[in-house]
C-alpha cells in the first residue's frame, strides 16, 4: 500500500510539472507572438547608402580601431584607409578629434577624490572626395560617473577603462547610425 502511495504521489506530482511546464511554453508563445505583432525586431547591422570609404583617423586611435571593425564587417562596403585610395571611395570619414577627460566632481571632509566624472568626445565628418558635406562636423558625447575609493585604487582604474570602453562602443553605433541616415551623395 505504502508503495502504491507514492507512486500516486509522483505521478500527481510529474503532472503538475508538466502542467506548469505547458503552461509556462504557452505563456512564452503568446509572449513572443505579440511582440511580433507589434513590430519589434533585433537591431541590425546598418544598411549604408554608399560602397566605398575612406576612413582618416589616428592609426592608434582605439575608437578607431572599433569603428574600422564595425565599418569591415559592413557586406557592402569597401573601407580604405591609405592615401593613395582618397580618389577611388565616394565618401570620406574624417574623426577630428577623440577627447578622453577625467573631472573630479566630489571630495570627502579630507579633501580626498570621492567622485569623478569620464567623458569621451569625439568630433568627425562626412564628405565627399571633392569636398562636399554630407554630414557636417559633429561632436558626439557620453560621460559616466564614477564613484572613487582611495583604498581600492586598482579595482577602480579597472572600472573606468570598462567605462570608457564602453562610452566608446556607444559612439561608434552612433556614428554608424549617423552614417546609415545619409541620404543622397
Amino acid at each position: 500500500m505504502n508503495n502504491a502511495q507514492a507512486l500516486k504521489a509522483r505521478r500527481q506530482a510529474l503532472q503538475a510539472i508538466a502542467r506548469g511546464f505547458t503552461g509556462g511554453a504557452l505563456l512564452s508563445g503568446f509572449a513572443a507572438t505579440g511582440l511580433t505583432g507589434c513590430g519589434f525586431q533585433l537591431r541590425q547591422s546598418a544598411d549604408l547608402p554608399f560602397q566605398s570609404l575612406f576612413l582618416n583617423l589616428p592609426r592608434q586611435s582605439a575608437l578607431g580601431n572599433d569603428l574600422r571593425k564595425n565599418l569591415a564587417s559592413q557586406s557592402n562596403l569597401q573601407v580604405f584607409t591609405e592615401a593613395n585610395d582618397l580618389a577611388t571611395s565616394q565618401v570620406v570619414l574624417e574623426v577630428l578629434s577623440e577627447v578622453r577627460e577625467r573631472v573630479v566632481v566630489g571630495l570627502n571632509a579630507s579633501g580626498q577624490v570621492r567622485e569623478l566624472q569620464l567623458r569621451l568626445k569625439v568630433k568627425f565628418r562626412l564628405r565627399t572626395p571633392q569636398g562636399k558635406n554630407l554630414i557636417p562636423e559633429v561632436e558626439l558625447q557620453q560621460q559616466r560617473d564614477l564613484s572613487f575609493l582611495e583604498s581600492a585604487a586598482l579595482s577602480k582604474e579597472i572600472e573606468e577603462a570598462m567605462m570608457y570602453r564602453d562610452m566608446q562602443v556607444d559612439i561608434v553605433q552612433q556614428i554608424l547610425r549617423r552614417l546609415a541616415a545619409v541620404k543622397s551623395l
